[in-house]
């Protein structure tokens, strides 16, 4: 199937795996990108040093098209784009909008710029800056999340920018991705999905705890870091929501220190990051330093196991998923699922008219 994005990229298909701390590492992202859809790698729970050596990896293990994804506003987002640019990665995607500079950057050196959004002032903002796509995550996606739900935040971005848009928050088959296709788009991004398939290095007990979830299991909560955030309901996200400013702020610094062991950074430099992602909300200094630490809670959860202290970050269709597919399986699935799903529609265009 050829559209706008797969065209732009150079992928077989028109679906995005998207950038997840923790969980988009080399193998899952290489798996994606043989599969023939656009792997991204996540690079802010990395060092500049890690980065480097997993985008040697993933290029050892697969010579299609892949993407990184970062954040804008890191302190050392230049050293990052400078790997991206050196090891001649196809696709550079934000978190967070990068500035019209850093995008002109990326594009002199045949990097193709893919924004993440959750509104269509921003999508507005940086299509006129430059960047080659957007990618666009309705409320029901997962992490940090907004209140718009991607049935009517699509079209408001379709109708407002000229570049390609690549839809995201509630896909994992291939209905959704006609549905998408229908709205405008170019395309499809999905993070829980592709978290939970066998090429995904989460730990097994842990997708276990994905494929129990009902859609009622799939909750948004500012407890963790002030900022609404789509995950599974645990017992650590009540006690957190239970938590006094005191007691929240003792969690905060406990959880702080091992992230500031774990990733080098200095107690200033975290507090920066912190209120880089307040986005003008008013956060507690609690909130400002789980902001900061909240790979910690995601690691102990995708990485360790440990989902008694960490969180799961989820989309709302982990409620619809049932099954652990390799991700080759996968896009293999989402595409006849599409194709049958065109069929339907044409057959029923060919319909005689009634009289």
């Amino acid at each position: 199937m050829e559209t706008a994005l797969t065209r732009l990229v150079g992928v077989r298909h028109p679906l995005v795996q998207t950038g997840m701390g923790w969980v988009a590492g080399p193998r899952l992202v290489s798996a994606t990108a043989n599969a023939g859809a656009l792997g991204i790698l996540a690079s802010a729970t990395m060092t500049v040093e890690q980065l480097g050596q997993a985008v040697k990896e993933v290029k050892s293990r697969t010579d299609a098209p892949f993407g990184v994804n970062l954040r804008a506003d890191a302190g050392d987002a230049r050293d990052r784009v400078r790997i991206i640019i050196d090891e001649g990665v196809k696709v550079a995607s934000f978190a967070l909008a990068p500035s019209k500079e850093l995008i002109a950057e990326l594009k002199d050196a045949g990097v193709v710029v893919i924004p993440s959004i959750g509104a269509r002032r921003h999508a507005e903002k940086v299509a006129a800056w430059g960047a080659d796509a957007v990618l666009v995550q309705g409320g029901e996606g997962g992490g940090h999340t907004g209140e718009v739900a991607t049935t009517v935040l699509l079209p408001q971005v379709v109708d407002a920018v000229d570049i390609p848009v690549v839809a995201a928050g509630g896909f994992h088959d291939g209905r959704g991705l006609v549905a998408a296709l229908a709205y405008g788009a170019a395309g499809v991004a999905m993070g829980t999905r592709f978290l939970l398939t066998s090429d995904s290095t989460v730990p097994d007990a842990v997708k276990a705890k994905y494929l129990a979830a009902t859609v009622k299991d799939v909750t948004v909560t500012t407890a963790v870091d002030g900022l609404p955030h789509r995950m599974l309901r645990s017992e650590l996200v009540e006690s957190l929501e239970r938590s006094g400013r005191t007691r929240a702020l003792a969690q905060a610094v406990l959880r702080a220190a091992s992230f500031k062991k774990l990733s080098g950074l200095t107690w200033s430099q975290m507090v920066r990051d912190g209120l880089a992602m307040k986005h003008g909300k008013s956060l507690s200094w609690g909130q400002v330093l789980l902001a900061a630490n909240t790979p910690m809670l995601l690691k102990a959860s995708m990485v360790d196991g440990r989902t008694d202290l960490g969180v799961m970050a989820s989309g709302q269709v982990a409620g619809l998923i049932e099954d652990l597919p390799s991700c080759a399986e996968l896009v293999a699935r989402v595409m006849s699922e599409a194709e049958a799903a065109l069929a339907e529609l044409h057959a029923l265009h060919a319909l005689p008219s009634p009289g």
